[in-house]
């Protein structure tokens, strides 16, 4: 893999990470109410995602839900499923927020093992970025050459692009939220949580032949 077909990968990637989804919804929402800070063991939970994904592809899990309507419904339905709750908590939020230097504690719900697997489920069961990635990442691979480093590096280009957009929309809903009440925290949880919702409607709905 040459630079070029990397920096074209980086390009195309990019466009489609910074499209919103539901790991940079969620980066948005915990960037809101706890600060850039402790919303990255939900960023790094998205990472590990991007990782697991790629890897995935290359062992050919892609393929195996492209031609499997049992396994990618069963992803369909769990990723779904989790989005709605999700999305549904949100919906349910009463506002509020805790800033870096509000609390040094934190509870449960708020946990740096919560918020690292919230993002890492939430990525991990949507089938569409198996799919994706199974039409896409071929078209970037020499198969002449030895795949194993061609997909690590576009694993770390994958990796570091959805870092740095998560990164902006947490620092978005950082600063956003500094400007506004506490108790308008709860309208952008609401946005959030009803653009999970929609997303979890449109995964319901999705089908194989949509690829």
């Amino acid at each position: 893999m040459n630079i070029t077909t990397l920096l074209l990968f980086s390009l195309v990637a990019l466009v489609a990470i910074a499209t919103p989804g539901p790991t940079v919804l969620l980066a948005l929402a915990n960037g809101s109410r706890y600060g850039v800070r402790r919303a990255l063991p939900g960023m790094l939970g998205a990472v590990l995602s991007d990782f697991v994904l790629v890897g995935a592809v290359a062992l050919g899990l892609g393929a195996l839900l492209a031609a499997s309507e049992f396994w990618f419904s069963v992803l369909k339905w769990v990723g779904a499923a989790y989005l709605s709750w999700l999305g549904w908590r949100l919906l349910r939020s009463r506002g509020g927020f805790e800033l870096p230097a509000d609390s040094a504690a934190s509870g449960a719900q708020h946990s740096v093992r919560a918020i690292f697997g919230k993002s890492f489920l939430v990525a991990v069961t949507n089938p569409k970025g198996y799919l994706f990635c199974s039409a896409l990442l071929p078209q970037f691979i020499d198969p002449a050459a030895v795949q194993a480093p061609q997909y690590i590096s576009i694993a770390i280009v994958f990796a570091g692009l959805d870092f740095m957009v998560m990164l902006s929309y947490a620092f978005v809903g950082s600063r956003a939220v500094r400007l506004l009440k506490a108790s308008a925290t709860k309208w952008l949880d609401r946005f959030c949580g009803g653009a999970l919702l929609a997303l979890a409607g449109s995964l319901a709905f999705y089908r194989r032949s949509n690829t």
